[in-house]
C-alpha cells in the first residue's frame, strides 16, 4: 500500500502510475470474470495498448508480483492493486448539489463496488431539503461543517456552480475532509494537505472535438 511506501518512492510514483494501476484493476476484474486464472505482462498491457516493460515497471514500484514464466495470478494481483488503490474498504462519501449532475452520481453503482458510498446529500434548494433521494435524506447545505464532521465524511464530491463552488469547499476544509472531487468548471484553492480533482467535462469534449477536427478534418465546400 502507498502507506507502507517510504518518501523516496512514493515521491517517484506518478500521476499517470495510478491511472495505469486502475485500469490494471478493471482489466483484472475483467478477466476474473472471465474465470482466467493467470495473465502476462503481455497479455495486460495488450489490453491497454501499453508495452509489457511498462507493466511490470509500474507494478515494480509496489513489490514483488507473478513469476516469471508464469505470469501473474489474476485474483491475487486484483485484490493487491486494490489495497494499493485504496479501494479494499470502504469510504464515506458526501456530495453536494442535487442537480442534473449530483443526481446521475447519486445512481451510479460502480461508486458502491468500488468501495465509495454516498452517505450525505446537501443541497440549497428549500424543495429538496428534507426529502428522500434515492435512498438519502437531503440536508440543508447550512448544516454542512457540522454534518459532515458529526458523520465522519472521508470524501466530498461537488457538483455545484462555480460561483457557489469556493465558498463551499471552504467549509468543506474546515470539517476536515481531505479528498475532494470537483465537478465545478473552477480551480479551488485549497490547503496543500487537501488532494482535489477536477472533473472537467467541457474540456473533455473539447478534447475529443480537436481529436475530430485534427484526425478527420471538415472537408471544405466545393
Amino acid at each position: 500500500m502507498m502507506a507502507d511506501l517510504n518518501a523516496e518512492t512514493r515521491n517517484r510514483i506518478s500521476e499517470s502510475t495510478i491511472r495505469r494501476l486502475s485500469l490494471y484493476f478493471r482489466a483484472l476484474s475483467f478477466l476474473e470474470g472471465d474465470e482466467h486464472e493467470t495473465v502476462s505482462s503481455k497479455e495486460l498491457a495488450k489490453s491497454e495498448k501499453l508495452t509489457p516493460a511498462q507493466v511490470r515497471k509500474d507494478l515494480s514500484f509496489f513489490g514483488s508480483f507473478g513469476t516469471r514464466g508464469l505470469g501473474y495470478p489474476v485474483t491475487e494481483l486484483r485484490d493487491k492493486i486494490a489495497r494499493i488503490l485504496g479501494i479494499d474498504r470502504v469510504w464515506r462519501v458526501a456530495l453536494i448539489g442535487v442537480g442534473n449532475i449530483g443526481s446521475a452520481l447519486v445512481s451510479y453503482k460502480e461508486f458502491i463496488k468500488q468501495g465509495f458510498h454516498i452517505v450525505k446529500l446537501f443541497d440549497n434548494d428549500q424543495r429538496k431539503i428534507g426529502s428522500n433521494h434515492k435512498g438519502i435524506i437531503v440536508s440543508d447545505i447550512k448544516d454542512l461543517v457540522k454534518e459532515l464532521k458529526d458523520d465522519s465524511i472521508e470524501i466530498v464530491v461537488i457538483a455545484v456552480p462555480a460561483t457557489v463552488a469556493q465558498y463551499l469547499v471552504d467549509d468543506v476544509v474546515k470539517a476536515g475532509v481531505k479528498a475532494i472531487l470537483n465537478f465545478a468548471p473552477l480551480n479551488l484553492r485549497v490547503p496543500d494537505d487537501v488532494h482535489v480533482r477536477n472533473e472537467n467535462m467541457a474540456m473533455e469534449l473539447e478534447y475529443l472535438s480537436f481529436a475530430m477536427v485534427n484526425d478527420h478534418p471538415p472537408r471544405r465546400p466545393k
